[in-house]
């Protein structure tokens, strides 16, 4: 029930941002951030340009949402809006830049949000300068140590916001096991890619890649920034796996069949990476010999061009591969609904998560 004032008039209830303004405020402390450290990457010139490139990276767009998931666990826990709150939940998105840097190398992704990969517009750099050695070597060597910077910007910024050292500590813990979550997922991800992967591989990475660090995690760090306890941080699971899995599902699926006008990705990528998705692996429990065979040749090839990639497209509709991701979206996102209305949060923060629910399964980029 909302409270009172004296006169009988009722009072504000809690302040409840909405979505764009949270990605503001988030994209606000991640500049202030950066600009802060700028002074020591001003010499010598080039240096300057490679920092430059980084901050064009981090607050290139993204949707943020592990740090909008962070904040709305927070407020689930009793946290009060704040700006401590929103740098603690920016540094997430710090750590999301030393993951896209590295992973865009390791995939050989040339674009990013529909921009050039960090390790492409450092590769421009140094030929447009006409730098000694090899361009593509520079632009990935210095691509890995800029996401070196981000991931200990990432510390720096969550133990600089301004919240009790304890709750701090208590919530690093989290990150640490996110981290390592993360690391998991990408090895399992890059091992499934060598050994041509299964569904129960797939399966497990989305888990661990997506599950549990888009969602899982940030809501949980959020939780215990706030001092929840346990009941808290399990209800926040049960929500959250189904919801980080449909979210990946999607990813998947905008992967092949989105519009790269909007997604800011190639579609050929996903393909010609021979990505382990859940997408290709139902694919490939479903085909006849013939495609079977052309699903072997196709997938994976670093040459697959566009009629390529509407054979494989054709084949993935042909075998009620998609069909099916679509149905586990909807299985998942369902689960996920049912799951929040059994978590102990002021229905302001219920909403919430299930907009932000909505929002991560219904969606063309």
């Amino acid at each position: 029930m909302t409270a009172s004032t004296a006169s009988g008039r009722r009072s504000p209830g809690p302040r409840v941002p909405a979505p764009a303004e949270l990605r503001d405020r988030v994209d606000r402390e991640l500049a202030e951030f950066l600009d802060r450290g700028e002074p020591e990457f001003t010499s010598p010139p080039a240096l300057h340009e490679v920092f430059r490139l980084l901050r064009r990276f981090v607050l290139g767009g993204g949707k943020r949402i592990r740090p909008l998931f962070c904040y709305w666990g927070w407020r689930g826990a009793g946290g009060a809006d704040c700006a401590e709150i929103v740098r603690a939940a920016a540094a997430l998105e710090l750590f999301q830049a030393f993951a896209l840097m590295h992973d865009d190398i390791m995939d050989g992704s040339e674009l990013r949000r529909g921009e050039p990969a960090l390790h492409r517009a450092l590769t421009d750099l140094h030929a447009r300068h006409a730098w000694r050695g090899r361009e593509a070597h520079f632009g990935m060597s210095v691509a890995i140590l800029c996401g070196d910077l981000c991931l200990s910007y990432s510390d720096e910024m969550l133990h600089g916001c301004g919240l009790p050292d304890r709750r701090v500590r208590a919530a690093q813990e989290l990150v640490h096991r996110m981290r390592t979550e993360v690391m998991i997922g990408q090895n399992l991800d890059l091992l499934d890619q060598a050994t041509g992967g299964t569904l129960e591989g797939a399966l497990t990475i989305i888990r661990f890649k997506a599950a549990k660090y888009t969602i899982e995690r940030p809501l949980q760090i959020g939780a215990v920034l706030a001092g929840a306890g346990p009941e808290l941080l399990a209800a926040y699971s049960d929500f959250a796996i189904p919801l980080g899995e449909a979210f990946q599902l999607r990813d998947d699926v905008l992967g092949v069949f989105g519009d790269s006008a909007v997604t800011g990705k190639p579609t050929l990528d996903d393909l010609r990476e021979g990505k382990p998705t859940v997408l290709i692996a139902l694919a490939r429990q479903r085909v006849s010999a013939a495609q079977a065979a052309q699903l072997a040749e196709l997938h994976g090839n670093d040459r697959l061009d566009e009629e390529g990639a509407a054979t494989l497209r054709s084949i993935i509709a042909a075998t009620g591969a998609l069909t099916a991701v679509e149905d586990m979206i909807r299985e998942r996102h369902e689960r996920a609904l049912a799951a929040a209305a059994a978590i102990p949060v002021p229905d302001e923060v219920r909403r919430a998560l299930l907009d932000l629910a909505a929002a991560a399964t219904v969606r063309s980029s």
